[in-house]
């Protein structure tokens, strides 16, 4: 396990970051003409950014970003 210092200003710049590219990532899935196998591999991109995300944001942001299994399912068949 590692250990990160950073300060609040910080802490809301990764916060956008990793918004900006979960929010790509959530467009990229709708597109049709990606293939099933790179858009599984989005999908676990989109879980770990999730999951940083977690650590730096508050809980009512990370409600914004939670994939329920039925959005998974959509994107599959």
């Amino acid at each position: 396990m590692l250990g990160l210092l950073i300060n609040e200003k910080e802490v809301k710049e990764i916060e956008y970051l990793i918004k900006r590219e979960m929010d790509e990532i959530l467009f990229d899935l709708k597109d049709d003409r990606i293939d099933h196998i790179v858009k599984r591999a989005m999908e676990e991109r989109y879980k770990i950014l999730f999951t940083l995300f977690k650590r730096v944001a508050p809980a009512k942001e990370c409600l914004k970003y939670i994939r329920s299994s039925n959005q998974r399912k959509e994107k599959k068949g």
